[in-house]
């Protein structure tokens, strides 16, 4: 059982967890979310559509202007608040890397701390021991937050994962944070060329079988356009093919941006798995 703030998920049912960027420089859609109003009729669209969970992010993954933690908790923190105001069975995540934020969102009510740079402030996971908060647990390869990997090397990209993931989900626990509310993520993209981010996918039930609930992170992502030499905007099929692999192989959350998509790639790998019986099953008896 998944436990995320009001909500529990079964072993089997894929979550969405659909992403709004409280950034005026995203790479996917350059700060259309960035003011609230759009960004709440984001979160209105998101969760009609299927999503169980709402990622907001203060800064944008890759390189660009510095972003200091007063205003990443500027434009998380209120916005936060809102949504937990106006959704309340929603489950809120933020997707930071700082302690600080991490303790100031959860005080404005999320659920879930995304910490997608893999432990760089290992106060993160205390503040979520603290609050009683989830946690994900993300492989991102030692590197800086907001750095692009240059020529990096593993021996086996998936046994560092496991090792990576495993062990920053052991000791999350160990801090006090609710066994049932740990994720782990390998991170595509982040720390991985794209081959990396490839063998990750193609072995994710290795991570499946390490018994911790896994999420993963495809949306858009540069491996998906480099392996179809396809430009940000035209990533959504390849994004939904590597979705329907990852769904197969057993990970149970997944971040997006196309939500509606999204929903139905789960629900047919789920009913295909036998986990979800077909919406309607006419054909053949009229």
């Amino acid at each position: 059982m998944l436990r995320l703030g009001p909500r529990e998920f079964g072993a089997h049912e894929p979550v969405i967890m659909a992403i709004v960027n409280r950034t005026p420089d995203s790479f996917y859609d350059q700060g259309s979310t960035f003011q609230d109003e759009p960004a709440l009729t984001r979160v209105e669209q998101a969760v009609a559509e299927g999503a169980a969970i709402i990622d907001i992010g203060g800064v944008k993954a890759g390189p660009g202007a510095e972003v200091s933690a007063q205003e990443e908790a500027r434009r998380t923190v209120g916005f936060v608040a809102e949504v937990r105001r106006r959704f309340p069975d929603v489950v809120i995540s933020v997707d930071t890397w700082r302690h600080d934020v991490g303790e100031a969102v959860c005080e404005a009510g999320a659920d879930v701390l995304n910490d997608a740079w893999g432990g760089v402030d290992p106060k993160l996971a205390e503040v979520a021991a603290r609050y009683g908060k989830g946690l994900v647990c993300t492989h991102a390869g030692g590197a800086e937050p907001r750095t692009r990997p240059h020529r990096v090397t593993y021996d086996d990209v998936m046994a560092d994962i496991l090792d990576v993931t495993v062990g920053l989900a052991e000791r999350a626990v160990a801090l006090g944070v609710p066994r049932e509310s740990v994720l782990i993520d390998p991170g595509h993209d982040f720390g991985k060329n794209t081959r990396h981010s490839l063998e990750a996918t193609r072995r994710l039930g290795e991570m499946v079988e390490t018994g911790w609930p896994v999420l993963v992170s495809l949306s858009n992502k540069d491996f998906v356009g480099e392996t179809l030499d396809k430009p940000v905007k035209e990533r959504v099929i390849g994004t939904l093919a590597t979705t329907a692999v990852s769904a197969w192989l057993g990970a149970q959350v997944y971040r997006v941006h196309e939500v509606a998509e999204t929903r139905q790639v789960l629900d047919m790998v789920a009913t295909i798995a036998g986990h979800r019986p077909p919406a309607v099953a006419r054909r053949g008896l009229a």
